[in-house]
């Protein structure tokens, strides 16, 4: 069977799935995103995500497509068409279908709606965090509202290219002030040479992670203290370890920074049993 997408209210085969040359995502880029980790066929870490996507709706003025129980029901059934054990959701809202004018339109159109699901083959995520990756660092040049999820990606897609062309799997963004904010679709964390776990806070221009939210939750619980602080690229080289959370990574370690290894050039303990306990509470939660 081939993939299934969610288009507008149907069900449809994923390569003839289609929206409007008029849609304002496609014209303005006027929408926002959502994407699930799914681990045995259930939802990742599914209230945090709906009161993002909430949050990013609202901050952009694009009414819901539906109401959250309706929506549940789309995301699960897309997975079960799918046939997904272990992969990913992405979800797009966007402005909807007018005429092409920047103000938004009057009346506002119903807003569109698409959702897709992929499987990840989890065989192939572990060995690649058992190997740990790579990333390279990048001046900041987005706008300046990184904490609305909106599919204006431009920048991180030229940072995701700069990334593949350098070896490395993701890019961090550095600001004027010399300081990671976080990478082109994850949140950056590193243990310093001090033995701290640090990553950037929120108040800062960066994407209110999920992910990264869940995982806090699991370090307080290990009684582990997290510094919000936010460090250096040259912090960063000589840190003990580094990781990045996000829905399609979860937890995985970093052992090269521009070309200068971290730590002893392997994944670090704290990663690793960061990582197994994210996903032994993910698939916990989603019996």
């Amino acid at each position: 069977m081939g993939r299934i997408a969610y288009v507008n209210g149907r069900f449809v085969r994923h390569a003839q799935a289609a929206v409007h040359i008029e849609d304002r995502g496609y014209q303005f880029s006027d929408g926002i995103y959502e994407v699930w980790a799914v681990f045995g066929g259930e939802l990742a870490d599914p209230a945090g995500h709906f009161t993002r996507l909430a949050r990013s709706l609202g901050e952009l003025r694009i009414p819901a497509p539906m109401s959250d129980a309706a929506l549940r029901i789309v995301l699960a059934e897309t997975v079960r068409k799918n046939r997904i054990s272990n992969g990913l959701v992405y979800l797009q809202v966007t402005r909807g279908v007018a005429p092409r004018d920047h103000p938004f339109p009057d009346p506002p159109p119903p807003p569109a709606i698409v959702v897709t699901a992929k499987a990840v083959d989890p065989i192939a995520a572990e060995r690649r965090a058992a190997n740990g990756a790579a990333v390279v660092t990048l001046p900041e040049n987005r706008w300046g509202r990184c904490d609305i999820k909106t599919i204006g990606l431009l920048p991180n897609v030229l940072a995701k290219q700069a990334a593949r062309e350098a070896g490395a799997v993701e890019a961090w963004f550095v600001d004027d002030l010399g300081l990671v904010t976080e990478g082109a679709s994850s949140n950056a964390w590193i243990v310093d040479a001090d033995g701290f776990l640090r990553t950037r806070d929120i108040q800062a221009n960066i994407l209110r992670g999920v992910t990264r939210d869940s995982l806090l939750s699991l370090i307080g619980e290990l009684g582990l203290a997290v510094d919000q602080r936010a460090f250096t690229p040259q912090e960063a080289k000589s840190a003990k370890e580094a990781f990045i959370t996000g829905a399609g990574t979860l937890v995985l370690p970093i052992v090269k920074i521009d070309g200068a290894i971290v730590g002893d050039g392997s994944p670090g303990p704290v990663a690793k049993r960061l990582r197994a306990l994210y996903i032994h509470n993910a698939r916990r939660e989603g019996v």
